[in-house]
């Protein structure tokens, strides 16, 4: 039987079989021998063990697609990340960083700005100008009204996505939204894994709809993604990329460095200044780790 690791804890994963449920499994040996560390996110071939029990073992973890190093899990199709347009007010820093940390593993992200009921169409407004003006598809809605559910059930659909944003911008009631399944496949799994014994600092994986799931993901607070330095964050910002290389000075870090077209273009309004200022943010911090 083949099906997608959903949770891993404790030396246990749990697989997701359409139309079956979930299966509890323990990874073979040969795994070990080779260095394979099933992930969530894998797909997967299991030998029943017992059936009345819902018990295997995973026999063979198939080919991915790509795997990601944070959060650490496989066979990812897209990212979306949502925020809230009040109550908490967006942390725009915190929603640049997660962006940046999905351009350096090349995935792309779409934006879900919630509680358009409780904003006004001025902040929603120009909030959906500063991202979709980076290059970013950017949904504005409203779990509360239903509104914009529809099309964000239409972005996951048949794909596996990662499901981010700081709490209390409605990622349950989105998650709660999109499926009328969602609480028993949840409810199915938490009884299984004993949800509430463990931290929530792994990710964990949704089954909303046929060939779709969401990857509900722990927090994004640094960007401490391996391999990633100040160099590279340039290309982790979709809007800067057309001009890299048209600034007066071969390697230009668009810090303090004169004639940079990066610095032109946010003068002239083409380049977010708030997104300007989280770069230059980052690019300390990247920097700065080296030295400890």
């Amino acid at each position: 039987m083949t099906g997608k690791i959903i949770k891993g804890i404790a030396g246990f994963y749990y697989v997701h079989i359409e139309g079956c449920g979930v299966y509890e499994c323990k990874a073979k040996g040969v795994f070990r021998n080779k260095s394979i560390k099933p992930l969530v996110g894998d797909n997967v071939e299991i030998d029943i063990v017992d059936e009345a029990e819902m018990k295997g073992n995973i026999s063979t973890v198939l080919e991915r697609n790509n795997d990601l190093i944070r959060p650490a899990v496989a066979n990812v199709d897209q990212a979306l990340v949502l925020f809230a347009l009040k109550d908490p007010s967006p942390n725009l820093n915190l929603l640049d960083r997660f962006l940046v940390m999905m351009e350096f593993q090349n995935i792309g992200t779409v934006i879900c700005f919630n509680k358009s009921d409780i904003s006004t169409d001025e902040e929603a407004n120009k909030l959906s100008e500063i991202y979709t003006q980076a290059g970013y598809k950017v949904i504005v809605a409203s779990v509360e009204k239903g509104e914009g559910v529809e099309k964000v059930k239409n972005q996951l659909h048949g794909k596996t996505t990662v499901f981010a944003g700081p709490s209390g911008v409605g990622k349950s009631s989105m998650l709660n939204a999109l499926a009328s399944d969602y609480k028993m496949e949840t409810g199915e799994v938490s009884k299984k894994i004993g949800r509430g014994k463990h931290t929530t600092r792994h990710s964990e994986i949704f089954y909303i709809d046929k060939e779709t799931y969401v990857i509900d993901t722990p927090g994004f607070t640094s960007l401490d993604v391996p391999g990633m330095d100040e160099r590279v964050l340039e290309e982790c910002f979709p809007e800067f990329i057309s001009s890299i290389g048209k600034c007066k000075f071969t390697g230009c870090a668009h810090m303090s460095e004169p004639d940079c077209e990066i610095k032109r273009l946010v003068e002239e309004g083409s380049i977010s200044a708030g997104r300007y200022e989280n770069y230059k943010s980052f690019y300390e911090e990247l920097k700065n780790r080296k030295k400890y």
